[in-house]
This record gives structure tokens, C-alpha cells and sequence, in this order.
């Protein structure tokens, strides 16, 4: 009982010290139009409602949701990427650096 005792407390502490697999970013303010002119640029599929306005890419030059920006009215966008990216701009946001495997 001692051991199943401390593999659980293992786990549990391994498991709340892995870094979450996405992150939220936020960036700048940025037009409809400039978004979807980034989106259309990296492949990504631009989408617009009363809310706002949002792009998703696959990060390598499709649609998709692994990279994505989402923009409400007058609100600064947000930015969601996979891995530990710390994106700054649109177009780093919605792909993946060149050098990059994934």
C-alpha cells in the first residue's frame, strides 16, 4: 500500500510539472483585414462573425487549428500555437519558423 502510495504522488508530480503542449498568446491589436490578409498569405482559413474575427492554420501552410488567432472587437487577438512558442506577430503565429521539424 506504501508503494501504491508513493507511485501515485510520483505521477501526480510528474504530471503537473509537464509543460502544457499549447499556449495562449496575446498580441496586438490588429484589423479584419490585415488578419485575413496574413491568413490568406500562410494558407489558413479566415473566418468572421459579430464577435470577431479568427484564423486557423495547421502551422505549415493549410487549414486548420494547431496555429490559430482569434480576434475580438476592439480586444488585443490571442494568439493559441503548439509547444512553447512565445509568438509576436500574425504571420509567427499562424506557421511554424522554417527551421522547424514540426
Amino acid at each position: 500500500m506504501r508503494n501504491l502510495a508513493v507511485l501515485l504522488i510520483l505521477i501526480v508530480t510528474l504530471g503537473l510539472s509537464v509543460p502544457s503542449f499549447a499556449s495562449e498568446v496575446s498580441i496586438r491589436k490588429h484589423a479584419a483585414a490585415e488578419v485575413k490578409s496574413i491568413c490568406d498569405k500562410v494558407g489558413g482559413k479566415f473566418s468572421q462573425d459579430a464577435t470577431g474575427y479568427y484564423c486557423g492554420t495547421n502551422c505549415h501552410g493549410g487549414p486548420g487549428t494547431d496555429c490559430y488567432v482569434g480576434c475580438k472587437t476592439d480586444q488585443p487577438c490571442i494568439a493559441q500555437v503548439i509547444g512553447s512558442r512565445r509568438p509576436t506577430t500574425l504571420l509567427n503565429a499562424l506557421q511554424v519558423p522554417a527551421r522547424s521539424t514540426r
